[in-house]
This record gives structure tokens, sequence and C-alpha cells, in this order.
């Protein structure tokens, strides 16, 4: 994901105003938020060398860690003038020191295998929708009940991904009510695990792929939202259980933090838990 960098700075430069930041706004702007020239100024780093941050030409001079890589007293400087948030502050230090596989080339083949434990686990959640995700949200396994409500088992392996589906597959659109949200939400989040896991080949593909063929998430790509969603409620208009309101927890599995165990929290007694209840006796019987 070239480029990554430079279209970060950018994208954020353009939503501070001059007057956020203590500058006086003087007539119309070419373009909006902050210039190249004024970000540097209040980050106390030259002019040339944040340019060539956004250029991704490389920083030189004393700025530089040993390793070769922007400060942190740097990034911690453009941080707070572009006001950050934690998760922007972390991406921005990833995608400013590219790990050494991708400088060198080279991009790693991804298609880990899950633990067995890891498997009984979910097959032990008989009463909850759960699975795993890969860095590009690619389903790697699920329980009985996951794989009710999402279908995973029915799509050959390369099309196992939740925003490939929701972009690409007709019924994407129709299994989440607030698509748009749920569109913003996966992209961002998708954004952040590209930072993360720049040599990801599968996710490389995707990312080209979604780019090519939905205009949609092209414009959301090109926003630049990062964002960690680690818990939250999702909507759900399945075609058997109906109308599903589903609290989520996202937890990274131990010794694999490039997977992402998604269990569904419907809360007990509630009319979601009653429709699961009964999307999973009819997986039972159409099984």
């Amino acid at each position: 994901m070239d480029g990554d960098l430079g279209d970060f700075l950018r994208s954020r430069r353009a939503r501070i105003r001059p007057e956020d930041v203590g500058l006086p706004s003087y007539g119309r702007r070419r373009v909006p938020g902050l210039r190249r020239e004024e970000v540097a100024q209040l980050a106390g780093v030259s002019v040339d060398y944040y340019i060539r941050l956004e250029q991704g030409r490389g920083p030189g001079g004393p700025s530089r860690t040993k390793s070769g890589g922007v400060s942190d007293a740097v990034l911690d400087s453009i941080a707070r003038v572009l006001q950050l948030d934690a998760t922007e502050q972390a991406y921005l230090r990833t995608v400013a020191r590219p790990p050494k596989k991708e400088r060198d080339g080279r991009r790693r083949s991804t298609r880990p295998g899950i633990r067995a434990g890891v498997q009984r686990l979910l097959d032990s959640m008989d009463r909850t929708p759960a699975f795993v995700l890969g860095p590009a949200m690619e389903a790697l396994a699920w329980n009985e009940l996951g794989d009710a409500l999402h279908g995973f088992s029915r799509l050959p392996p390369d099309r196992r991904n939740i925003v490939r589906h929701l972009f690409l597959e007709p019924e994407g659109r129709d299994l989440y009510p607030d698509w748009n949200a749920v569109a913003a939400q996966c992209v961002a989040t998708l954004r952040l695990s590209a930072g993360t896991h720049a040599d990801h080949r599968e996710l490389r593909d995707l990312v080209g792929e979604l780019s090519l063929k939905s205009e949609d998430f092209r414009r959301l790509w090109a926003d630049h939202q990062v964002r960690a969603c680690m818990y939250g409620t999702k909507r759900v208009r399945h075609p058997v259980a109906g109308l599903l309101t589903l609290p989520y927890e996202s937890l990274t599995l131990p010794e694999t933090p490039e997977q992402t165990l998604v269990v569904y929290t419907p809360e007990p007694g509630s009319e979601t838990a009653e429709r699961l209840a009964l999307l999973g006796s009819w997986a039972g019987t159409s099984a």
C-alpha cells in the first residue's frame, strides 16, 4: 500500500483549520486545511524535512533514529499539530517506519492455521455466533452459529472475507440495515490493519480488487480513516432469523496477534437471543 504515509499526512492536514492551531486565516485557500509549511513550523521541523515525509522520499539529518526511521520526537510533534487520536498516532508510527520485509520487497504468504484449542473454544460457544478473522478480515474459523449467520462454509475459501462480502456481494448490502456505517467502520479497521501488516499479500490483493470494483470502497479508502473496533453493536437482517441486534467483542488471540476472535454477545432473554436459538435449530436440521 504504497504512499500510505504521505496520503495519511495530507488527509489529516486537510481537516485542520488554521484557527484551530492559533494561526490567522487570510482569505480563501486553494486547498482546505493547513499548508505543509505551517505544519512544519508548528511541529518544529524544517519545511524540506516535512515535505520529504509527505512525498515518501525519506527523512534525513538528526531527526532519524539509529535504525534510520523518523524519531519519536518528530512523530509526536506532528501528531500534536494534526490533532491525532491514540489510534491515529499508533498508525502514524507504523507507516512512518515500514517493516524491513516491505522495504526489501518481500511479502508474506498468509493463510495461517488455527490452533485446535481455538476451534474447540469456538465449538463450545453453542449459543452465540463466533469466528476468527485474519489481518485482511478473512474468516479463518467459525462455530456452527457463526456459519449460520454469515454462511462462511458455503463460500469458496478466497471469498470468505467480511469486507469483500460487504462491498462486492449483492446480499452484502441487504445483510446490514446500517450499511453505510458498517462499511466505513470496516474500511477504517482494514486501513489500520494494512499499516501493521504491510507485507500481507492477501490484504494487498484485497485492497487492489476492491479499489477496482467498488466505487464506495475507493471513496472510503481514500478518506484514510483508521479505527480499532474492539467492541460495539451491529444490526444484521438475516433471511431466516430476521432482524438481529448484536453486541460484539473482538479479542486478539495470544501467540497469534494477527488473528482476532469475534464473538457476538446478545442480551440473555432478548428477542435477538431467541432468534439466534431458532437459527441454531434451523442450522442443525438443515446441515
